[in-house]
């Protein structure tokens, strides 16, 4: 056992209740403080940052297979996913490297401005294909079902 601060034996139990409550009174404090000072600040900003383009309604079982993300990547810049593949200039799908792993040329390849990536999902998305599935066959199998 641990001592306290008197130099008592302190069960681990304890020791992890007063660890919780000291977290406890500084995140409160926190929330105080946050709501003070809130009237101050200026008005937050909303943006979007994420588009989804798809020829199946969204109520599709299939949807979440078939659907390309637009995302914003900073810089007015956006990338256009297809799961974990981004299109390309050349309207190849490849592989989206880590983040340290990105070079220039290749930023230059998969980003685009909004109106750019957007032309671009909405162009790709007719030609979607999952194991052997293309949009047109998860059209006509909602049709059926």
């Amino acid at each position: 056992m641990a001592e306290d601060r008197t130099g008592h034996a302190e069960p681990a139990q304890g020791r992890t209740q007063a660890r919780n409550a000291r977290v406890a009174a500084v995140l409160h404090a926190t929330a105080v403080r946050a709501r003070t000072e809130a009237s101050a600040l200026p008005e937050a900003q909303a943006r979007p940052t994420r588009y989804a383009v798809c020829l199946l309604p969204e109520e599709d079982v299939n949807y979440p297979s078939f659907v390309i993300m637009v995302k914003y990547r900073g810089r007015g810049l956006w990338g256009v996913f297809h799961r974990s593949r981004g299109l390309s200039v050349d309207g190849e799908w490849d592989g989206e490297s880590i983040p340290s792993n990105r070079v220039d040329e290749w930023l230059a390849r998969h980003r685009f401005d909004l109106e750019t990536a957007l032309e671009r999902a909405k162009a790709a998305a007719p030609l979607i294909t999952v194991n052997g599935h293309t949009v047109s066959d998860a059209l006509r199998d909602a049709q059926e079902g």
